[in-house]
């Protein structure tokens, strides 16, 4: 059996030491998650979260404000989005626990490779959330409300209209993930360039399939985020490509890599 160290018996772990390491991994992002869900509360109590997310669709509410059926909807909301923000808040933070776990397992170019990503996958999140907060809903909003208006008035309540922004806000920074799951994976030589290349005719479409679920039922929505994701995808094949040339100079140059990662057996 084989286990990642550095080359020198004192630095390999046993079995059961990685899994109490991942155990406390798993300990520190729960609570990671329980204090930032406490943080999201107190911020969307104290600030205007909720009128900041209710900003696209007040030109169609003629000054009133959105309603609501339960007496409990205003609090149960109040802490559905301190939850979410509290997800958001703790996420680098799981990241940090994941990434502190696998990377000793990890080459030196690898690790080169993937910590860029990680903060390129942060601006690739915000990009997509803020594409789909002042692109995408301002669209769909104008799109849905625009039908029937001499016949219906429109009484929008709350929690439907939250449930579509934080589906958009989420669903677009998700998916604008692609690159760098890609880039990472690639890294570590589970997916190839030519692999995405010789798939990319079933990406478009499971991209489309994608976009059909995460937006609105509408042709626009549906577009804005299937182009930037058929763009992601693109710009997906270039980094594994990248990858790949920088292992194949690893490769060729042993000595680049450095002394401070290696296979070694076991009780050898």
């Amino acid at each position: 059996m084989k286990f990642w160290g550095r080359g020198r018996k004192s630095d390999e772990m046993p079995f059961l030491e990685h899994l109490e390491e991942l155990r406390w991994r798993i300990l520190w992002s729960l609570l990671s998650l329980a204090v930032g869900a406490v943080i999201g509360y107190v911020i969307v109590s104290h600030f205007n979260v909720l009128g900041l997310l209710i900003r696209p669709v007040q030109p169609y509410l003629d000054g009133g404000k959105l309603k609501y059926l339960s007496p409990s909807d205003p609090f149960i909301i109040t802490l559905k989005l301190g939850f979410t923000a509290g997800i958001l808040l703790a996420f680098p933070i799981i990241v940090y626990q994941i990434w502190s776990f696998i990377s000793p397992a990890l080459l030196p170019a690898e690790k080169r490779s993937i910590v860029p990503a990680l903060y390129f996958g942060l601006v690739l999140f915000l990009g997509g959330m803020a594409l789909a907060y002042f692109g995408v809903l301002p669209i769909a909003l104008r799109f849905f409300m625009g039908f029937q208006q001499a016949s219906l008035e429109q009484n929008i309540t709350i929690g439907p209209y939250l449930g579509l922004v934080v589906k958009l806000l989420l669903g677009f920074g998700l998916v604008f993930e692609t690159p760098v799951i890609m880039l990472i994976l690639g890294s570590l030589g589970i997916v190839t360039s030519d692999m995405l290349r010789r798939t990319r005719r079933y990406a478009i479409v499971l991209i489309f399939v994608i976009a059909a679920v995460l937006t609105p039922p509408d042709v626009f929505s549906q577009a804005l985020m299937a182009v930037p994701l058929l763009l992601l995808f693109e710009v997906s094949i270039w980094l594994v490509k990248w990858t790949e040339r920088r292992r194949a100079r690893a490769l060729a140059d042993p000595e680049d890599e450095g002394s401070d990662g290696q296979w070694v057996e076991a009780g050898s």
